[in-house]
């Protein structure tokens, strides 16, 4: 079976589920509509709108990929605690939260979640009105925009006790243990194609020293762990349809203890590349430095009032670790099979792989314009 058909099947299944499930979080309606939103790698996400006595609500209703997230119940309670923090927060400086934070809906029993058996574990949220999310960064306004909100991510959860944080994920930006993930992946070569990465193999260890620095500052104490999202990709920031403002950061499942330079480096990687991280072409693929300094203006000024000099020294080098990173984590999915990341034909994970090792490269090549541009800003 192809992977499309398959995919409409589960999909299908998925739709007649729905509405059990919005009654588990004490939802009634007289009808409602479903549409699938396409963005994310990992889980399910639908939007819903209700009809009821005339009154018409939307929500976000997602299925989580629990073998990607194996402590689904451990993320929804860092994510609520997260949020709390973060509504109260903005609460306390004089501002409405209201489509500022994700609001997850509770069922009965207080929990923020309803696990229907081991392979459906949901939840539903508010959708935030007149809001939309980019794939692409176009405009550098906005991108500097969503720099700021992520950088105020970061700041609304500088003071957050970390012992009540839970590690959900251990080791989710440890890059060398990523790099050691694919190295074995290749030796057990499970699908027979090791054999076509041993350029990318070659290339990622040659540059270890760039990779493996972030955690060889972190053990070394010289720069400290804090509260993280882990996955500020561009697309993972609700922005206002009429005025370019992001209002929200969403896909929260990642927030577990890291550095502060894995939110920024991400965030570039991801919105600062000239194509689409699945681009095979990859002479399309480099860093856009106008792009990079939109989002740097808008993240280091939001997060110079907790961050330590160190750390504000070590976010350019988060940009080529997260793109060596990634590509690493495709690459490993190529080999074991496509078991991870969602997939549309059969090279697609190699495709990804290869695109962000030649965007790392790239940003090497560019590093001293990279440490220009965050010093600017850092002042």
């Amino acid at each position: 079976m192809k992977i499309t058909e398959r995919k409409k099947i589960m999909m299908s299944n998925y739709y007649k589920r729905i509405p059990f499930v919005l009654r588990q979080f004490g939802l009634s309606f007289d009808a409602f509509g479903v549409e699938t939103l396409h963005s994310g790698h990992i889980n399910c996400t639908f939007k819903v709108s209700l009809r009821s006595k005339r009154v018409n609500r939307s929500f976000i209703v997602q299925r989580i990929n629990t073998y990607v997230f194996r402590d689904p119940v451990g993320i929804m309670q860092n994510i609520d605690k997260v949020t709390e923090h973060i509504r109260r927060g903005m609460l306390a400086r004089g501002e409405d939260p209201t489509g500022r934070v994700l609001q997850f809906l509770k069922r009965a029993d207080g929990t923020n979640y309803f696990f229907e058996d081991e392979e459906n574990f949901w939840r539903v949220y508010h959708y935030v009105p007149n809001s939309i999310t980019y794939d692409k960064a176009e405009d550098p306004e906005v991108l500097k925009n969503a720099g700021a909100s992520f950088g105020r991510f970061q700041e609304y959860l500088s003071d957050f006790p970390m012992e009540e944080l839970q590690d959900t994920m251990p080791d989710f930006h440890n890059t060398p243990k990523r790099m050691e993930n694919l190295f074995c992946a290749c030796e057990r070569d499970a699908v027979g194609r090791a054999g076509e990465i041993k350029g990318e193999i070659a290339l990622l260890k040659e540059h270890e020293k760039v990779w493996g620095r972030l955690e060889k500052l972190r053990a070394e104490g010289k720069i400290p762990v804090r509260v993280t999202h882990n996955d500020t990709k561009y697309n993972n920031i609700l922005i206002d349809r009429t005025t370019g403002e992001a209002v929200c950061v969403i896909d929260l499942d990642t927030v577990t203890p890291g550095l502060c330079a894995y939110d920024f480096g991400d965030a570039v990687r991801f919105s600062a590349n000239t194509a689409a991280e699945d681009e095979p072409d990859l002479s399309k693929v480099s860093l856009d430095l106008g792009l990079y300094e939109a989002f740097a203006a808008g993240f280091i000024p939001a997060c110079r009032s907790f961050c330590s000099d160190a750390e504000m020294e070590s976010l350019a080098l988060g940009a080529p670790t997260m793109a060596f990173e990634l590509a690493a984590r495709f690459l490993e999915d190529y080999v074991n099979g496509d078991k991870y990341f969602k997939v549309s034909h059969a090279t697609h994970n190699l495709e990804r792989g290869r695109n962000q090792l030649a965007l790392a490269l790239d940003m090497v090549a560019k590093w001293d314009e990279l440490q220009r541009i965050n010093r600017i800003f850092a002042k």
